[in-house]
């Protein structure tokens, strides 16, 4: 009876204690949430009640598996199963606590500043902070399991002698991927790019939805996602249309008649501008910037708060401009000429008259006759 009662109340006792444990946690989480409101580290917390239970169980069966007295000729495979489980408990812990404390300083640094710029910086940041922190703790927590054979202690002299060849070797069969990780840390420090930036990259215009340590993702207009290795942005140039400010000035382009009424397309213009909600007001501009034989250039600056607003401040002057010309002034629209070629002033405007033998007679040739 006492090989069947021990093992129940030392194994059942453990789960048991966890669960109140992890119940009696929770609890204090979820009341300190509701009277925190302006804080979400307690509601971030919550999310590691799984590996904080598992910690805890792992920890007691640990302590108290040699009292149960079950299975002892497999006893010492039993513990180092628990305590490999310990160890990834608890690094799971670390890192959805480190998570928790950095989410809660970029929330309260967003809802205090009033800069997107630097929202996104920090965003940025953030993520590559955790991304950074997860891959350490996990670097550490497989160190720590390997450590717990004893073959491998046993070899930890040899393989920190041949440490120097082996970081040789995996820097050169790594150089790819230990240049992107420098490159993420770069991006993040180094305000180049951040989270919610709109970019051109390779003609591709988007707006940069994720960054990791070693490559970066751009989400297009039409919604494709570009993937990119984030050395990409330290090596090579491109557009960040949200560096500096998202305010942005746009050109709209059109090829008209000569006879275009200028000031009439700069009324026009801003009766548009006023009708387009995207327009921020700062300014409007239409000029005569080219000229040709057959028509003219004419250019209009629009300006918006940011790249999605003054593409549609473009896309509505260009649309109803063409539109009001079409409906009141077709003659200014290009069109082709098929009149006749206007002579220099002094001439009597009559073409010269052919010979008799038909060719055409000279400029100051003498009519032929014939005897």
């Amino acid at each position: 009876m006492e090989n069947v009662l021990r093992p129940l109340i030392v194994i059942g006792g453990s789960v048991l204690l966890t669960l109140v444990i992890g119940w009696a946690t929770d609890l204090l989480l979820r009341k300190a949430d509701g009277r925190h409101h302006e804080t979400p580290l307690w509601g971030l917390l919550r999310r590691g009640r799984i590996p904080y239970q598992l910690v805890i169980c792992a920890a007691l069966l640990r302590g108290s598996y040699d009292e149960a007295r079950l299975l002892r000729e497999y006893r010492v495979g039993v513990g180092q199963a628990l305590t490999l489980v310990l160890i990834g408990a608890t690094a799971w812990l670390v890192i959805r606590i480190a998570a928790a404390v950095v989410e809660t300083t970029y929330t309260r640094y967003a809802r205090a500043s009033r800069d997107p710029a630097r929202v996104r910086r920090v965003r940025t940041q953030v993520t590559l902070i955790t991304r950074v922190v997860a891959a350490v703790v996990g670097v550490v927590a497989v160190a720590a399991m390997l450590l717990t054979f004893p073959p491998m202690r046993a070899a930890g002299a040899s393989l920190l002698a041949s440490a120097g060849i082996l970081g040789i070797v995996a820097g050169v069969a790594a150089q790819s991927t230990l240049s992107n990780m420098f490159a993420g840390l770069q991006i993040a420090f180094g305000d180049m790019v951040r989270i919610g930036d709109t970019v051109v990259v390779d003609g591709e215009w988007g707006t940069v939805e994720e960054i990791t340590l070693t490559f970066l993702t751009v989400r297009t207009w039409d919604e494709r996602r570009i993937t990119m290795p984030v050395s990409y942005f330290t090596s090579k140039p491109f557009e960040n249309w949200s560096r500096g400010g998202a305010q942005m000035t746009g050109i709209v382009y059109w090829h008209l008649d000569h006879s275009a009424p200028m000031e009439a397309m700069r009324e026009k213009l801003r009766d548009i501008l006023r009708d387009c909600p995207a327009w921020d007001g700062r300014a409007c501009d239409l000029t005569v910037t080219d000229s040709t034989p057959n028509t003219m250039q004419v250019r209009a600056l629009v300006t918006a708060k940011d790249a999605d607003d003054i593409w549609t401040v473009r896309v509505t002057v260009r649309e109803r401009m063409i539109q009001w010309l079409s409906e009141q002034h077709p003659h200014a629209l290009p069109r082709v000429n098929t009149a006749d070629a206007s002579l220099p002033p002094g001439t009597n405007g009559n073409r010269p008259s052919p010979s008799p033998d038909g060719a055409p007679r000279r400029a100051h040739e003498p009519p032929r006759t014939g005897r």
